[in-house]
């Protein structure tokens, strides 16, 4: 059976860019710095990211073009031995599974994204009614938060059936520079409102006081979350890709990428917030923290759009459709592991995978949806907290404790032969062996006091 693959390096980095900057990025990056001490958040993320996420992502796309297979397939390629076998099955079958996690909550986001996007057009219309019921999802009302999330997993199922050049490609590469332009213009815009520039200093200005072992833990999943690592995304797409990539330089740029739109997404959400003071929302919880999560993007930035009048409907159009173009390029790459999994290890047609492992990710999603209050925080933190990092280690073993190292410096040379003697290859493969798994493990093991 022929694998699909990229047409160009640009699809390739608008595909894993879009994976990488999704909701991870301009939801759950703004929002965890907003509750967690702003740039003191900030500072110790971008370190995280580059000591260990970018390391990881390396592994993962290096292990995938190698491999030229899904995350399970791939791991019992490298497998040399029974144990081996046994721990590439628990870790690709962890990736598997986490990634339908991840997914599963995504998805519920999305919906509630794709739900609000519909708000402005029911309010220029004037269907009251409409308008109220957009808004009327709760845990007690959880109908309008189902409908919106199978739409928005249509959605995600209808591009992966596609195909990797004429589904994930082609919509990455069109939706990746909408997203751009619409955040350029938002921040643009959130810049010159009262209040702005007092959200400018909360996020830029770090407070060394704030660093806690809980802020490192928050840090460390949002590093891996945002560039979609540890649940096998990466290493799918990595097997997608021509042998004559030049994989270093790839995976620096997609880094690079990840990092610099969490930031700017950071440029519109945090400011945002302290517009949305000046205009009278209330941004503090009784805690006296910044309110986060869900509550921020449903509650406090509707408020300011409300706030603004007649330009507020505009604005706060273009908010939800970045917000829900974000979601898609980002689910999208979730959906494609198990996807990829059921073509490659099961036999199925892509078609039918894609029914199976999506219709599979709706059902738990319903779960969450109608027990919201009891699995919601639950499976994110499950999902993104503590397996994503805990399988970005298993990644990291395989790369540097059971693939051969001159099997892995000549993988990495077929698309960049001026690698052999780098500096990159002298410090990569002993640090993916030793230091990253490490430090992993020592920031996990920091967050329940085992030291």
């Amino acid at each position: 059976m022929q694998r699909g693959q990229f047409s160009s390096r640009f699809g390739f980095l608008m595909a894993a860019a879009g994976s990488a900057v999704g909701l991870g990025n301009i939801w759950s990056f703004p929002t965890n710095t907003a509750e967690s001490g702003g740039g003191a958040f900030v500072a110790v993320y971008l370190i995280l990211t580059f000591l260990l996420a970018y390391p990881a992502l390396m592994a993962e796309l290096t292990i995938g073009r190698h491999t030229q297979s899904n995350v399970v397939g791939a791991l019992d390629k490298l497998a040399n031995g029974t144990a081996s076998r046994i721990a590439a099955r628990t870790v690709g079958l962890g990736g598997v599974i986490t990634a339908a996690m991840i997914l599963s909550f995504y998805a519920i986001v999305a919906g509630w994204m794709l739900s609000y996007l519909f708000v402005p057009v029911a309010q220029i219309t004037g269907l009251t009614g409409v308008e109220a019921w957009l808004t009327s999802g709760s845990p007690d009302n959880p109908g309008n938060w189902w409908f919106f999330t199978a739409i928005f997993s249509a959605l995600t199922m209808l591009i992966i059936m596609k195909g990797i050049e004429n589904g994930i490609e082609k919509w990455s590469s069109r939706l990746m520079p909408s997203l751009l332009t619409l955040l350029v213009v938002l921040i643009i815009y959130v810049m010159t409102q009262p209040g702005a520039m007092t959200g400018l200093q909360v996020y830029l200005v770090p407070n060394i006081a704030d660093i806690n072992t809980d802020l490192l833990l928050n840090a460390l999943g949002q590093s891996f979350f945002s560039l979609s690592l540890g649940v096998g995304t990466m290493l799918v797409y990595g097997s997608y890709l021509s042998k004559q990539e030049n994989l270093p330089k790839l995976g620096a740029s997609l880094a690079l990428i990840d990092v610099g739109i969490a930031f700017t997404a950071g440029l519109l959400i945090i400011p945002a917030l302290f517009v949305a003071q000046a205009a009278g929302t209330e941004i503090y919880n009784e805690a006296g923290s910044l309110i986060a999560g869900p509550d921020l993007i449903l509650q406090v930035l509707p408020s300011l759009f409300d706030s603004m009048g007649s330009i507020g409907m505009i604005v706060a159009f273009a908010f939800f459709a970045l917000m829900s173009i974000a979601a898609l390029t980002s689910s999208i790459s979730m959906l494609e592991v198990p996807v990829s999994y059921l073509i490659e290890q099961r036999g199925m047609t892509r078609v039918r995978a894609t029914q199976v492992a999506g219709s599979l990710i709706l059902a738990l999603s319903s779960l969450i949806v109608f027990n919201f209050g009891a699995l919601f925080g639950l499976v994110v933190d499950t999902a993104t907290v503590w397996l994503q990092p805990l399988l970005g280690v298993g990644l990291c073993i395989f790369v540097g404790w059971i693939w051969h190292r001159n099997s892995l410096i000549e993988s990495i040379a077929e698309g960049a032969p001026e690698v052999r003697n780098s500096l990159f290859m002298k410090i990569w493969p002993t640090y993916v062996k030793f230091f990253c798994p490490a430090l992993i493990l020592l920031v996990l093991a920091q967050t329940v006091n085992l030291f």
